[in-house]
């Protein structure tokens, strides 16, 4: 039987010397790749009590919609500022170099709502910690995150502590 590691493309050296790069769109244009990957994230969800799941631009959709669907449940979006249409609220986070901010809908969460962050791979942990906050302020509750790949060797779980956190594939370096 495949893992979703049979399914992931490793990229040497890339963006720059010393990093191996782990590339999902080979997951995801593999029908039974994106398939196993959908029903590994969709396994780990049932570890958590949520009512909605919420995903990170761009990614995060990929693999958050479909799990949001398995489970019968709503998606929410967060998404890089300027992209959404209604009022917002919004969370700026600090990058390798310089900062990223994003934002949610500010009715897209209500008060005591439980959420699950589905995404594709968690590095440093910036961005889903931001969207994590942004929910929070709205007046949800992570019940937890749930990532296809995780690069320990980035420590983002340091950067998450506080919250559980799930991966389905784990790599020790960057």
């Amino acid at each position: 039987m495949k893992r979703i590691d049979d399914y992931i493309t490793s990229i040497p050296d890339f963006p720059e010397k010393g990093i191996i790069f782990r590339d999902v769109t080979t997951v995801l244009q593999d029908p039974e790749g994106f398939k196993l990957a959908v029903d590994e994230l969709v396994k780990l969800s049932k570890e958590f009590e949520f009512d909605v799941v919420a995903g990170t631009e761009a990614r995060g959709f990929l693999f958050g919609a479909p799990v949001a669907y398995a489970v019968g449940k709503g998606f929410v979006l967060v998404r890089k500022k300027g992209k959404l249409p209604r009022e917002t609220v919004s969370k700026k986070y600090d990058l390798e170099y310089g900062t990223s901010e994003v934002e949610m809908h500010k009715d897209s969460i209500k008060p005591g709502q439980k959420v699950l962050i589905v995404d594709d791979l968690v590095a440093t942990g910036g961005t889903v910690k931001a969207a994590a906050e942004l929910i929070e302020e709205l007046g949800g509750k992570v019940s937890g995150m749930l990532f296809l790949i995780e690069l320990a060797g980035l420590k983002g779980r340091e950067m998450l502590k506080g919250y559980e956190v799930r991966s389905v594939e784990c790599y020790p370096g960057k």
